[in-house]
This record gives C-alpha cells, sequence and structure tokens, in this order.
C-alpha cells in the first residue's frame, strides 16, 4: 500500500451500508439447481442474470440471437472466440487473521451454510485465496511465528497463533471446495531480521535470508501437515513502502527480492521437494518496470514463475508491459478491497465490476479481494486502513451483510470456471465494461457492467445479434452454448 494513496482514495467508489442476509440466502437457493437451468441456454437463447437496485445476481428474462439484419453499431460489443486470452484460474478473497476471527465468531451452523455459499461450486465457488504469514495489519495482534530475540537457526518458530481459528477456517473452506488454491505473503519477517528490530516498518537485512528461506519452508511444512497446502508464495506484501512504522511492513529493494529468490527461497523450496510457486511483487501496477527487471536477473526466472498485482497506484494496462516482455509469466491480481465508511459500501457493484473487467481484459488469471469478513467498524485492525470486508459480521448479532463488491464477484465467480479463456470482446462505447469467457465444457460467458443511466446494449457474433436491456447501476452476465 502507498504513503501517497490510501485504500480508501483508491476505493472512493465503494461504500458503507448493508444488505439483509435474505439476499445471499435467495441466491443460494437458486444455486442449487442451477447447474441444470443454464443447459436452456443452449437453443439459441442467452441466459441472463442482473444484480441492480433490489436485485442481487438474479435470474433474467432470457434473450434470443438473431440473424443480424444489418451492420453493427459503433457502441455494439462484437464477440471473438475464436481469439483467446489467458486461462482464467479462479476468484476469491483473503483469510487474514482479522477473517478467520470473525468466521469463528458465527455458530458452527451458521458457518457451514456461509461457507456452502462462499465456496461451493454451484454457488459462488471462491477458489483463489490468500492467507498471511505472520499478521498483517488486519490481526488481532501484532505477531510472526519466532518473535523475541534473534534466532537464526529458528528454534522457537511456531504456528501455534494460527491453530486456534486460522487453519480451522481453512480446513473448513477447502471441505466445502477441495480445490481451493492458496496463496500466502507475509507483511513483516520476524523483526530481528529488521534493521529497525520491529515489524512495524523498516527493511529486510541480508544477513537473514537464509533463515527466512528456512522460514517460509518450515511455514509450508507445518501448513501441509495440519492440512492445508499452500500452492504459491510471494515474498513481501507491497514490497516498496514501510507505511511510516503504522503497521506490519517491510521494504524489499528489487535486487534483494530478485536475489531471496535466486540464491535463497527457490533453492531451499526445490531442495525440499516443494512445488509451491513464488509470485513476485505483491504490489501495484506503477511497478511494472521492477518486475520486469526482477524477471530479468540471473535466475529468478528459474524459481518464479508469476507476478502478483494490486491497484492503488497506476492502470492496469500497465500489466500488458510486463507481459509483452514475458509472456509465459502469469498474472494475478491480489488485493483490492471497499472501504465501510463510504455511503456506497453495499451498491457499487458496478463499479467494482468495471475494476474486475479492467484487470482481467488486462492479462490477469485470477482476483483475490481483501479481507473475507470485517465487523461493521473494519475490525479486528491494528493498522490505519478502513477498510471494510467482502462480507461484514456485525460484531454483537453476528448477522451476515454483503458488500457490492461480493456482488459483482458473483458475477464472475459462479459462472466462470478454473481452466476457462477469456476470448476477444470489442465496443467503441465508452460507458460499458465488459469481458467475455469459455468455459472447458464450450459454455461462454459474457458479464457487462453498466454504471451509468440505462441504456440498450447490442451483442454481435458473427452473422448474429442479440439486444440486452441493462439497467442503471447494473452489472449483467450472459451465458450461452
Amino acid at each position: 500500500m502507498s504513503t501517497r494513496q490510501t485504500r480508501r482514495d483508491f476505493l472512493k467508489v465503494s461504500g458503507s451500508g448493508l444488505l439483509a442476509a435474505a439476499g445471499t440466502a435467495a441466491l443460494a437457493k437458486r444455486a442449487r439447481g442451477e447447474e441444470e437451468a443454464r443447459g436452456a441456454s443452449s437453443d439459441g437463447r442467452l441466459s441472463v442474470w442482473v444484480t441492480h437496485d433490489s436485485r442481487r445476481c438474479a435470474p433474467a428474462a432470457a434473450v434470443n440471437w438473431e440473424p443480424a439484419s444489418r451492420p453493427a453499431s459503433r457502441e455494439a460489443v462484437v464477440l471473438d472466440p475464436a481469439k483467446k486470452f489467458q486461462e482464467i484460474l479462479g476468484f476469491g478473497a483473503a483469510f487474514t487473521d482479522s477473517a478467520c476471527y470473525m468466521f469463528n465468531q458465527l455458530s458452527p451452523a451458521t458457518r457451514e451454510e456461509l461457507f456452502h455459499q462462499l465456496f461451493h461450486p454451484a454457488q459462488m465457488s471462491l477458489s483463489v485465496c490468500r492467507t498471511c504469514i505472520g499478521s498483517s495489519d488486519y490481526a488481532t495482534k501484532l505477531y510472526s511465528y519466532d518473535d523475541g530475540q534473534p534466532d537464526p537457526g529458528l528454534t522457537r518458530f511456531s504456528i501455534a497463533h494460527d491453530q486456534q481459528y486460522i487453519l480451522p477456517m481453512l480446513r473448513q473452506a477447502r471441505g466445502v471446495n477441495p480445490d481451493l488454491f492458496l496463496f500466502s505473503s507475509p507483511w513483516s519477517p520476524p523483526g530481528w531480521m529488521k534493521a529497525n528490530g520491529s515489524m512495524l516498518g523498516g527493511s529486510m537485512r541480508r544477513q537473514y535470508m537464509p533463515s527466512y528461506a528456512q522460514y517460509f519452508l518450515k511455514f509450508l511444512q507445518d501448513y501441509s501437515s495440519n492440512g492445508v497446502p499452500v500452492q504459491a508464495v510471494t515474498i513481501q506484501n507491497e514490497v516498496d513502502t514501510d507505511q511510516d512504522g503504522r503497521m506490519p511492513a517491510c521494504i524489499w529493494p528489487q535486487e534483494y527480492e530478485a536475489d531471496f529468490v535466486s540464491q535463497y527461497l527457490g533453492p531451499a523450496l526445490r531442495g525440499a521437494g516443494l512445488k509451491t510457486q513464488i509470485w513476485l511483487i505483491d504490489h501495484n501496477y506503477n511497478l511494472w518496470g521492477r518486475a520486469i527487471g526482477e524477471l530479468e536477473a540471473a535466475n529468478v526466472r528459474k524459481y518464479a514463475d508469476a507476478i502478483a498485482w494490486h491497484g492503488y497506484l497506476g492502470e492496469p494496462q500497465w500489466i500488458n508491459r510486463v507481459h509483452q516482455a514475458f509472456p509465459e509469466v502469469a498474472m494475478h491480481w491480489t488485493e483490492g478491497g471497499p472501504d465501510y465508511t463510504d455511503p456506497q459500501y453495499a451498491t457499487d457493484w458496478a463499479q467494482w465490476a468495471k475494476t474486475f473487467t479492467g484487470i482481467l481484459r488486462n492479462c490477469c488469471r485470477s482476483i483475490t479481494a481483501w479481507n473475507f469478513a470485517l465487523d461493521e467498524n473494519g475490525r479486528p485492525n491494528i493498522g490505519p486502513f478502513s477498510c471494510g470486508g467482502l462480507l461484514t459480521i456485525h460484531s454483537q448479532s453476528h448477522a451476515i451483510s454483503y458488500s457490492g463488491q461480493y456482488w459483482a464477484l458473483a458475477h464472475y465467480s459462479r459462472f466462470i470456471r478454473r481452466g476457462a479463456h477469456r476470448f476477444d470482446s470489442q465496443s467503441r462505447a465508452a460507458a460499458l465494461h465488459h469481458a467475455a469467457f469459455e468455459n472447458a465444457d464450450g459454455r461462454k460467458i459474457l458479464v457487462v457492467a453498466n454504471p451509468h443511466p440505462p441504456r440498450m446494449c447490442e451483442l454481435r457474433l458473427n452473422e448474429l445479434a442479440a439486444n440486452v436491456s441493462l439497467p442503471g447501476n447494473s452489472v449483467c452476465t450472459l451465458e450461452w452454448v
């Protein structure tokens, strides 16, 4: 997170306010039989789901493909399934210490129902999620896995903190969706590994890189032995800021991260027989030059196969600069969430869908939102930012309500399956934001965000045309075979 621009600056279109839990209950009920219902689109119809005003990812009247009788309008969305781009890994959010603490406050029956809604493949189907290696700014307390005086041999290493509610929540989620892909990020090494001796701010010291590589290795091995294998790690959340010492953070110069991967972490994971992926950067689009520099460094590509991006500074199209230089390197979007203090927290689905289409149209294979769940005051929180969760769990009543970001994400995660490929969709309509995908079974998906007043949207597919009515401030998913 850059000190020049806060999460609130970036997410000023997000908001506060709560949606009734009944909305998601209705969504869950619909989803249970929805896999079968989607087969109806094979007769030339496009099945439609919409979020706007009083509807949340709800079925709408189907639309028919018809032979095109005239040239496409200038603002038509022209679809070309033959022109394919990146393969999709999935969508999800972060199991921070705070989120897991809030999940743990729910009754077992309520949590079981919620996790079914979030992770079951027939419902939200969230499948790419983040965990924290030690505490982030969204935690109940400041902690690492080896606190105290310098301990290069890691004799004190322990994940005991995570045993209480983090690991149980992760095991339960994986039980609902066995294909859950987890990646993990540290906000800070133990304080004794840093120049300032604290987890708050400061920078990494080279002399402790060998110990830190073993720290990662122990984390991965201990999580796996506790039933939670982790498929990827990033070196550092937000590599180029210490957040003025206000939260767990650590500066990693470009050459430090490259050297740590090529000389220490990569060899340590390979030597232990782990296939854990290493993702670089884990910060904003404006670090595209650094990403290229690290990928060009000696032996980094031997171990690192992806770049992780945040959207707080810069533009998503800058990702393409890295993709053009290294087309075989995967791109992932790993953090972004709403501000619970903003009045539009619960209704900014069109703005979030606009953000998501921009991310997906610029090479990213996954989207992972920030905290899964926080309370009505954006807590627990040991940092300076006013983030909200993908959903809110009230601290006293434990009532569950949902953000606009949640409903935007539903329009992607419920329909786009792992292994889908994005395909080309083009339009001169600046007010429309769209992305198209084809699942492995041949089903095609188009998501259109309309953050503006109501309008008609013309679709063109070869010699076929369809006209879709888009409500104001809406997200629309269309599916056909």
